[in-house]
């Protein structure tokens, strides 16, 4: 969907390989790329804001030092919200669609990340405020110089896709989805995304189920147990795999920087959860059986 067949199926997050998370330095983070690709995960998820703005500056340092062809990865970065932090001098936080700041924080991505394009350039959070004319205009300048491949939006409404096609396509919804928080599932965020045929993305792809202890969580542990041994699979396979039996094609994006959880991770795509087994779980979740 999207024309994004040659994105990996998992995605890597990077929102915690700098200050915001690991602080891996630039070795570390270029060995953790390079066992990224080993393991076969080719697409790398960003955003300005992540570490206070100085993640993709990181992150670009150590891809020249990995020696990775550009060829071989997929590159994503965000827009739009303006924080606190990082020197921008702003006393609110807020966000930012103008047609001159769109292009700006995409060159700015650009050159911090050391490279000539973005795979894919999205939307942060949607703003009251933006205009579909001040944002088309912006992405075709980008798409025009070759600035970036494709675009799309992270945490939006189909109304407020719908929007902004009026003036310009959006290929990628990167939502937040996962078995704890599935309302995307029955809002119709996925359902557009399948219509449109627009490449879906999951972030917190894990949810809630290792940060939170609660009825629900408890009761999909005891679903999960049932089913590891069936599967051999771990608890967090298992929520991945839930996700990628939607027919929307998701592409989660997994957050870790441990080369087994990685793997496992990517293995993940030779599991097929039975369709009793993915309502058995969706029932766990929802604490009552579908009507």
């Amino acid at each position: 969907m999207g024309n994004i067949a040659n994105y990996s199926k998992i995605i890597a997050g990077t929102m915690t390989w700098g200050s915001w998370g690991k602080q891996f330095s630039a070795n570390e983070m270029a060995a953790l790329i390079n066992t990224c690709l080993e393991i076969g995960i080719t697409t790398f998820d960003h955003a300005d804001i992540y570490g206070d703005y100085t993640n993709e500056t990181d992150f670009g340092q150590a891809f020249i030092d990995s020696k990775v062809d550009r060829s071989a990865v997929q590159i994503i970065s965000k827009c739009g919200i303006q924080m606190l932090t990082g020197g921008k001098g702003n006393v609110v936080k807020h966000y930012q669609y103008d047609k001159d700041y769109i292009i700006k924080s995409a060159e700015d991505s650009l050159a911090k990340l050391k490279t000539d394009y973005l795979d894919l350039f999205l939307l942060h959070r949607p703003s009251p405020l933006m205009h579909p004319n001040e944002i088309s205009e912006a992405v075709l300048h980008l798409k025009n110089s070759g600035k970036i491949k494709k675009f799309g939006v992270s945490n939006f409404t189909p109304s407020q896709i719908e929007l902004l096609e009026t003036e310009i396509h959006v290929s990628t919804n990167q939502v937040e989805f996962s078995l704890t928080k599935n309302d995307a599932m029955v809002n119709g965020t996925l359902d557009d995304c399948i219509s449109h045929k627009r490449s879906a993305m999951a972030w917190s792809s894990l949810g809630t189920y290792f940060r939170e202890e609660n009825k629900k969580t408890k009761e999909i542990k005891k679903v999960l147990g049932e089913l590891q041994e069936k599967y051999n699979a771990n608890e967090s396979q298992l929520l991945l795999a839930w996700i990628l039996k939607h027919p929307a094609n998701i592409l989660p994006v997994v957050g870790t920087t441990s080369k087994k959880r990685l793997q496992e991770s990517y293995d993940v795509l030779k599991i097929n959860l039975e369709l009793q087994d993915w309502f058995l779980l969706l029932e766990a979740s929802k604490g009552h059986e579908v009507a």
